[in-house]
């Protein structure tokens, strides 16, 4: 079969590899229909992906169509369609039995640390094959559950609520998976990229207001959204070694300020930063079980995964999917390869 394969940084292509077949009796074999790239998977391109291990199948985001159950699974049968959660968590660490599996002590994420989702053919665990009525989210689109479940995750734990205040640095795909969820729960958005166009689409994805900061003054932004508080809630969605510093800046007093990145530049922060303010600086990683909230998403019509898709390729384009992503990244949002199926 047919699979989109990084042999090493700045190697990728599209290969042969053996189609996968059930390893026990609770897995199932789906047909991948859709997928979408993300920047990890550009930084397992580029070697800036500190957590990636090579040669790697990649893709992480992606749904398709069971054709193979195992034995003793009951909850799916042949031709339902899937949103398949990426991660891999052992059960038994103290991350995991305290409700952390996304940050298990030796989680693995599917075209990460494994083979993905960008091929023919996938083998699942049932518990990370998520059914969905392809009615109400179409197959093509489906692929863009695991990014919502990133927006889900960030706001959950940053305690995002009704009447709450937000600013989400960074509008890149998980900025305005960010930015819509914090809307449909009822908070007020701010939005700051350095690409205008992005913060045209943020708008139109739900942000009450935005800021360019090489052209605008952020911290003013931030003054006037919220009448000199500080931000109670502030996403570092940016994830560079300035941004860190800046959203802990940006906080209210007793604030939240929920950081994404995993580069392993090192930022300055001085304990000043945290403690003066009293704030509450808290890791989002992947997402805990979030699949099934992403998806009421998509089905109350809260989210608009139609605006968050900028291109689509087919599988065997692949590999300028990637390079579209990479070398123009103010053209894109969500580029989306369709498996032909």
């Amino acid at each position: 079969m047919k699979a989109v394969r990084i042999d090493k940084p700045g190697s990728i292509a599209l290969v042969d590899v053996e189609k996968p077949k059930l390893a026990n009796s609770r897995e199932v074999i789906i047909k991948v229909v859709s997928g979408s790239i993300c920047g990890s998977d550009i930084g397992i391109f580029k070697g800036t992906n500190s957590v990636a291990t090579y040669p790697i199948v990649i893709g992480h985001e992606f749904a398709g169509v069971v054709t193979e159950i195992g034995s003793e699974v009951t909850t799916l049968k042949e031709g339902d369609l899937v949103a398949v959660d990426p991660v891999r968590s052992c059960g038994h660490c103290y991350a995991c039995t305290h409700g952390r599996q996304n940050v298990c002590s030796s989680v693995k994420c599917i075209g990460v640390h494994m083979p993905g989702g960008f091929a023919e053919f996938v083998a699942v665990p049932i518990d990370r094959a998520v059914k969905i009525n392809p009615e109400k989210i179409s197959p093509d689109l489906a692929c863009l559950v695991e990014p919502y479940s990133i927006g889900v995750q960030v706001n959950t734990r940053g305690r995002v609520a009704k009447g709450d205040r937000v600013l989400v640095m960074g509008c890149g795909p998980a900025g305005l998976c960010i930015i819509q969820d914090a809307k449909a729960r009822g908070a007020v958005v701010l939005a700051a990229d350095i690409i205008d166009v992005r913060l045209d689409v943020a708008e139109k994805m739900g942000a009450a207001a935005v800021v360019n900061p090489k052209t605008g003054d952020i911290r003013k932004a931030v003054v006037d959204f919220t009448g000199g508080e500080g931000m109670p809630v502030v996403v570092d969605a940016a994830c560079t070694v300035d941004s860190f510093p800046l959203a802990l800046d940006l906080a209210s007093a007793g604030g939240r300020a929920v950081i994404m990145g995993l580069g392993a530049a090192v930022s300055q922060v001085p304990a000043v930063a945290v403690t003066k303010k009293e704030l509450d600086v808290i890791g989002s990683r992947l997402n805990n079980y979030r699949f099934a909230e992403a998806i009421d998403g998509f089905e109350r019509g809260v989210y608009a995964p139609d605006l968050l898709r900028s291109h689509t390729y087919p599988l065997e384009k692949a590999t300028e999917a990637v390079d579209l992503v990479l070398n123009h990244p103010d053209q894109v949002r969500k580029v989306t390869l369709n498996f032909g199926n």
